[in-house]
Parts: structure tokens; C-alpha cells; sequence
């Protein structure tokens, strides 16, 4: 069976988006394929061949390790499933993965830092494509920073999900196209009341949107992001990477587990209610964003040694 490159894409992707991914990066690097095969007469899957592959991973540099890897695991992917599905019998794939150094870990904003960010969002004036800059970034930066909400999870907000009663918003199309209800407390009820109020109208309309159709989109955001920190000039420590609107969303995760140890409670037990709170499917997704900091060691000292303190008193 010899099926042409293109019905083979677009099979994998329907496979893919019917276990509820999205795949609109692999989808866009898969069409570069199709089209880079297409140029060089590949009639079908038995003609791609090492050389061949690797001619197309080329045509693509990557000079960051993790976004070379990122190209090679969605080729190697797609070929991998040509396999399972006898299509192939073999991958012809045989690119090996660059090794990954000197990964930093990412900036964690502090209450004091996401003040000045918010202050700032809050400051921005109005252009004549979009009135209502300063509250709308500021809602938006705000609902990653104090929800742990994903970018496209908070711009795609509609105000149909904002349950003001409850003190639930709905979240939906999250990764992998999965929806939760997240509960808030009344700071951010109330930014949330505002912004609907801002938005007016009737029906479930997104609830950031500068034209009154389209959502405000997530790139644009976090363009807006990087020009607001660039200008208020955070420090960045060594090995740590300069921020990003997702380190919003880290900080979220940290400081909840920073909050936690100081209350005493027990931070693992914990752990599977953050995970589902920030929709992951287990907690193994949520350590990701756990880094730890000077301040979770202090706190994790201190109760160590409350803990062993007893253990200390017997043996003097």
C-alpha cells in the first residue's frame, strides 16, 4: 500500500484531533512536509527515504535544541503511526535528537512584580483598533496570574461562562480541547463583573475582544506582555530564562505551594487538587511548572526541622 504523503497527513491528524487533540503546530509542520515531498516527486509514503528526511529537516533550521527536537518527534510521529497502521513497515526516519543543555528555569514573578505588571496593563492607552487596552490587558494578565489559566485559555474566554453566582468560570478548548470549571474568589468575581460590563450586548460573546467578534488572540497578548517587561526592567537571575506571558501561570502553580507550607497543610495531598484546578490529567503535568525557589526551601527547612525536632531532643 503505497498512500500519497498528503492522505496520509491528513489521516494522522484526524486521528489525533479524534482523541481530542488540537495538533494546529503538527498540522502546519506536516503541510511543510507535504509540500517539500511534493517538489522533490515523491509519489507516496514507500518513496520518503532517510536522506530524504533529513533534506526536509534541514530546509527547516533549528538552532534551539528543544525546537529541533520539537520538528524531528512531530515527523517521527506522524511516521511512527504510518507503522502501526501498516502504511510503512518501517519509519524511514533516522534524524536522532539534539541533547538538551543548559535548560533554564522560567522567571517567577512575586507579588510585588506582578503588581507593577498588572499597574502597568492597567496604564496602557487606547489605539484606534482597540479601545479598552489598559482594562482588558490588565483582566487578561490578571486571570493567568491568579487562576494559573494557560494565555489561550483566558483570551478565549466567552462571557457566557462567567457564573457570578457561583463564583465559577467556565474554561473551555483547553489543551487538548478539554473544559473545566474553575472557581475564584471575589477580587477576581469582580474583575470579571467589569469586563462583562465592558463587553455589554447579549448572548455568549467573547468576553476580550476589541472588534466585539473575535477573541483577543493569545500572540497578541503575549507580544504586549514582552513590551511591558522589557520596559519595567525586572531583574533576571542567572539560569533563569526572562519572562514569558507563561511564567504567569508558573508563578501561579509556585506560589500556591509555597502558600501551602506556610499554612501547614501537606503539599502532596494537595498537589492532585492543583493539578485538576489547572487542568492537567495527573500531577506528574503539574511538577513541571513546581520549580523550587529560595523561599520553598526555607519553608521546607523550617518544617523539617519542626519534624525532627523530637527525634533531636532524644539524643542529647
Amino acid at each position: 500500500m503505497n498512500d500519497a504523503v498528503a492522505v496520509a497527513v491528513a489521516g494522522f491528524l484526524a486521528h489525533q484531533r479524534a482523541l481530542g487533540r488540537k495538533y494546529h503546530t503538527e498540522e502546519a509542520t506536516l503541510r511543510l512536509l507535504v509540500a517539500f515531498t511534493s517538489q522533490h516527486g515523491v509519489a507516496g509514503l514507500q518513496d520518503l527515504t532517510p536522506s530524504l528526511l533529513e533534506a526536509f529537516i534541514a530546509s527547516r533550521p533549528r538552532t534551539q535544541a528543544r525546537s529541533f527536537n520539537h520538528l524531528v518527534g512531530i515527523v517521527g510521529c506522524f511516521l511512527d503511526w504510518a507503522v502501526a497502521q501498516q502504511r510503512l513497515q518501517a519509519s524511514p526516519l533516522h534524524t536522532t535528537r539534539r541533547r538538551v543543555t543548559d535548560q533554564r528555569v522560567p522567571f517567577l514573578f512575586d507579588t510585588a512584580q506582578a503588581r507593577r505588571l498588572l499597574e502597568a496593563a492597567a496604564a496602557l492607552p487606547d489605539n484606534s483598533r482597540a479601545a479598552g487596552r489598559g482594562p482588558t490587558y490588565h483582566a487578561i494578565f490578571a486571570l493567568c496570574y491568579g487562576l494559573g489559566l494557560r494565555a489561550g485559555e483566558t483570551c478565549g474566554l466567552r462571557t457566557g461562562g462567567v457564573d457570578a453566582n457561583r463564583q465559577l468560570l467556565v474554561v473551555r478548548g483547553g489543551k487538548f480541547g478539554k473544559s473545566r470549571l474553575v472557581p475564584h474568589g471575589p477580587r477576581i468575581g469582580e474583575l470579571l463583573a467589569r469586563q462583562a460590563q465592558r463587553r455589554g450586548g447579549s448572548g455568549d460573546v467573547p468576553l476580550f475582544s476589541f472588534d466585539g467578534r473575535r477573541s483577543v488572540h493569545p500572540g497578541t497578548a503575549s507580544q504586549v506582555f514582552r513590551r511591558l517587561v522589557s520596559e519595567l526592567a525586572f531583574p533576571v537571575p542567572d539560569g533563569v530564562s526572562p519572562p514569558v506571558l507563561h511564567c504567569l501561570r508558573h508563578s501561579f502553580a509556585v506560589g500556591c505551594l509555597l502558600r501551602w507550607y506556610r499554612e501547614g497543610a501537606d503539599p502532596q495531598q494537595r498537589l492532585f487538587r492543583l493539578s485538576t484546578f489547572m487542568g492537567h490529567v495527573d500531577p506528574v503535568s503539574t511538577a513541571v511548572y513546581l520549580t523550587i525557589t529560595p523561599q520553598l526551601l526555607a519553608e521546607a527547612g523550617r518544617r523539617f526541622e519542626a519534624f525532627a525536632e523530637p527525634a533531636w531532643q532524644e539524643g542529647r
